[in-house]
């Protein structure tokens, strides 16, 4: 019986929104790419090395918060508006990423 028990509970948490981290790609296509495809508003590009190297150098966390707050035109939460700390270092890594 605890085995049941003990499956349904990771099935459950394992399906519940938010739980699991969404791909990079994903939230950039829901939540980035109004802003990071065409570099709206001063947002670095996607894939664009050299706007992303300095922002990169501060460090994940760092950028993790300045989604999380919103910075300069990028409203809180930056257009994501269910995306946990995984999502957005998602969408982070796969935006800076080298094309």
């Amino acid at each position: 019986m605890k085995k049941i028990i003990a499956f349904a509970a990771v099935a459950m948490l394992a399906s519940a929104p938010g739980v699991m981290a969404q791909e990079g790609e994903a939230v950039y296509n829901k939540a980035c790419q109004t802003c990071h495809a065409m570099g709206i508003a001063g947002a670095p590009k996607l894939n664009d090395a050299a706007a992303w190297e300095p922002r990169m150098a501060k460090g994940m966390d760092s950028l993790v918060q300045s989604v999380k707050n919103g910075l300069n035109a990028m409203p809180p939460g930056g257009m994501c508006m269910d995306c946990s700390d995984e999502d957005y270092k998602a969408a982070i890594e796969f935006m800076a990423e080298k094309k």
